[in-house]
């Protein structure tokens, strides 16, 4: 492999080197023209920076993680609430707040978001916010960042947030509907998350963060059968559950709004056991099971249920990716909201 690999290096300079010859001996005889210079051309991303808030608010950063810490403590179960909010938001129209605006016919509104908790923990943060910083700090950088401290609490990796979001001013419930629910294909999957420019890899890993967090019991009830009615047809399912794991699951969801935990394992601890409970037929979505039966993501899938510092590792690189996608940072872009439920008031 490494003499192919020189080989392949070698060939590319000697092509190079024959085209620099080529184009060395017609400028002997044509004179060329002074290439126009490209214009530098930054992305919405670019414009983030971990600075962003050091002379204007230099204390946001304590205050988001002291109060997700505070609610935390409380209730664990919000930690995990907290990065399903965030992926909800940057999911449908980028990493701009969109999913907390509170009206009629909004995201938070949607059926696909009835689930949905810690606005309250974002409402608490912001409030604090603005009274130290008054209309500095976006509700899009805070939940940005509170999803991050929420995963350091319940033994996450640590990643730094660059900041300089801004908050959306539109937010539409049937755009919400169209974000994974846990029972789509691998395919389906792999398309959405490769539109907001999500590769594979961050597809495999940050379905990882079901190491943590409940799902409701009618987000599984087909799971627990061995056929189902999809509409037209009985269809068997196509990735069955571990029988015991079956049994144990029928028992806790006496009711469609009980609750289970996505990891049936280690549902209080932030590791990847989510993968090596695919290998047990243990997955609790659909989806989950599905990348370990699917050829484009099960290689990942066992590679990080053998390890667990990859796991970590990724797991930070691909949420930085998660909230840069699509992100509002021009001039023109956004705003700050003053209350993350609404959007300003027009002056």
């Amino acid at each position: 492999m490494r003499r192919w690999c020189f080989s392949f290096i070698f060939l590319l300079l000697l092509v190079f080197g024959q085209l620099d010859g080529l184009a060395s001996s017609s400028s002997a005889t044509t004179p060329l023209k002074k290439p126009s210079p490209k214009p530098n051309l930054l992305s919405p991303q670019d414009l983030l920076s971990f600075t962003h808030y050091l002379h204007t608010c230099p204390d946001a950063e304590g205050i988001i993680q002291n109060k997700v810490r505070a609610w935390v403590k409380k209730d664990y179960t919000l930690a995990a609430s907290l990065i399903r909010l965030h992926f909800h938001d940057c999911a449908v129209r980028g990493c701009d707040a969109s999913i907390l605006l509170n009206h009629t016919g909004s995201e938070r509104r949607a059926e696909a978001s009835r689930t949905l908790r810690g606005f309250q923990v974002i409402d608490e943060i912001k409030a604090e916010v603005e009274k130290r910083c008054p209309k500095t700090v976006s509700c899009a950088d805070i939940l940005t960042a509170a999803a991050r401290d929420a995963t350091i609490l319940i033994g996450g990796p640590f990643w730094e947030v660059p900041f300089g979001r801004k908050d959306g001013k539109l937010s539409i419930a049937r755009e919400a509907n169209m974000v994974p629910q846990g029972h789509e294909n691998i395919t389906a999957l792999i398309e959405f998350f490769q539109a907001r420019d999500l590769n594979v890899l961050d597809l495999v890993i940050l379905s990882g963060s079901h190491t943590i967090g409940r799902s409701t019991c009618r987000s599984i009830q087909n799971r627990l059968r061995l056929f189902h009615f999809n509409g037209r047809h009985m269809m068997r399912d196509s990735s069955p559950l571990n029988a015991t794991y079956m049994r144990v699951l029928k028992r806790k969801c006496g009711r469609s709004y009980d609750y289970v935990d996505l990891d049936g394992t280690t549902p209080r601890k932030f590791d990847n056991e989510y993968y090596k409970n695919m290998e047990k037929k243990m997955g609790l979505l659909s989806t989950d099971q599905g990348l370990y039966r699917d050829a484009r993501t099960s290689p990942i899938v066992e590679a990080l249920a053998t390890q667990p510092e990859l796991f970590m590792n990724q797991f930070a690189v691909s949420m930085v990716k998660l909230g840069n996608v699509q992100v509002l940072t021009g001039k023109n872009d956004g705003e700050i909201r003053g209350n993350c439920n609404f959007v300003n008031p027009r002056s």
